[in-house]
């Protein structure tokens, strides 16, 4: 006899307020069903209202552990409207903010996936790395999240010292390397939790176009950063992590090792950084010439792809349309599938390894 075992909206186990509906054979979840819409802010209807300064504000509270990426996107979008080109220095800046920004939404997952494994003493270390990170985005932008950093053209401030950064650098990495990479891989804990659950074959990954870390733990071999680079993302040497099991230790796996290739790419921007201008010429454009032809930007946030699309009103200082496609609207038919089969038990454990930011979905 099966029956229906509802989680959510608001539930221990759930980062944010959506619901999933599991059809349940005893402890086996045979099938479920995702609702979302439980925390809808019309961020993109408030953008039409907005001009062109006070948009970049906006949609920087799309998401508060991808602000930056998402004002990245914007910025590049409206750059293309424009015709306008970042300067170098300003590029690798966004590079340094977009991969300090990496770290922290990952080691932040980390710590969640150990709490509900139930290894809080893991969950305290990935904290504790999590704050140095925070530390450093703090003392660049002055805010620990919405940094304000990214304009039309360039961005709104240096990186004083950027050579000063590559210590924290060295230290996150050692620590990942020392402690959570090995605990996370030879844990018996770790390993009964996360080995052979929630499996996304390469197959379904590709018929759902997941994206991110849940497609390349997955065996599918793809990041914007090398496959379109944007910034200076193209000037930058490092690997793309891929697993092929699709279970949940391997996007804990996929993570885990893009911490390291953050690492890298931050050591390669800090150490390379060139000096120059923040902004475009003077910084001032005329914005009631635009046209409303849409222009398109798309970036690899933590996540998975950020797409963003901007049409314009001629003769006007707010833009006609700015619609968002977040990493997480693009994984969350996947969760269907990795639960199928799974233990009542590992769903919660299951639905949080796409790393779900439902305060993005429902923007």
């Amino acid at each position: 006899m099966s029956y229906k075992i509802p989680m959510g909206p608001y539930h221990p186990g759930l980062e944010e307020p959506y619901k999933l509906d599991m059809i349940c054979d005893g402890e086996t979840v045979i099938d479920a069903k995702l609702h979302i819409g439980f925390n809808f802010r019309g961020i993109e209807h408030l953008a039409e209202t907005r001009n062109y300064v006070q948009v970049i504000a906006l949609m920087e509270r799309v998401c508060g552990i991808c602000s930056f990426i998402h004002t990245l996107t914007l910025c590049q979008s409206m750059e293309k409207l424009t015709g306008w080109e970042a300067p170098p220095r300003a590029k690798y800046i966004r590079v340094v903010m977009a991969e300090l920004e990496r770290l922290h939404s990952h080691v932040l997952w980390a710590g969640i996936a150990a709490k509900l494994m139930g290894f809080k003493t893991m969950f305290m270390t990935c904290f504790e790395l999590r704050e140095k990170v925070m530390d450093v985005l703090q003392a660049i932008s002055g805010n620990r999240v919405n940094y304000s950093m990214n304009r039309v053209g360039g961005v709104n401030r240096d990186i004083e010292d950027p050579l000063a950064l590559v210590k924290m650098v060295d230290d996150l990495e050692r620590e990942m390397v020392k402690t959570v990479i090995p605990i996370f891989t030879t844990s018996k804990t770790a390993l009964s939790r996360c080995a052979g659950i929630g499996v996304l074959t390469h197959e379904k990954a590709l018929s759902c176009a997941a994206v991110g870390p849940v497609a390349r733990a997955s065996g599918i071999n793809q990041d914007l950063r090398r496959d379109a680079p944007y910034a200076a993302y193209e000037e930058m040497q490092f690997e793309v992590p891929v697993q092929p099991d699709g279970d949940v230790k391997a996007r804990l796996l996929v993570r885990a090792l893009e911490i390291l290739e953050s690492c890298k790419i931050l050591r390669q921007a800090l150490t390379k950084m060139p000096p120059g201008e923040l902004v475009h010429g003077d910084g001032k454009f005329n914005f009631l010439k635009l046209t409303g032809n849409p222009a398109t930007s798309r970036v690899e946030a933590p996540r998975g792809e950020v797409l963003y699309s901007v049409s314009w009103r001629e003769g006007s200082r707010n833009p006609a349309r700015v619609h968002v496609r977040t990493p997480t609207f693009a994984n969350m038919p996947a969760i269907r599938y990795m639960v199928m089969g799974a233990r009542l038990a590992d769903t919660p454990l299951i639905q949080a390894s796409i790393d779900p930011c439902y305060s993005c979905t429902d923007r």
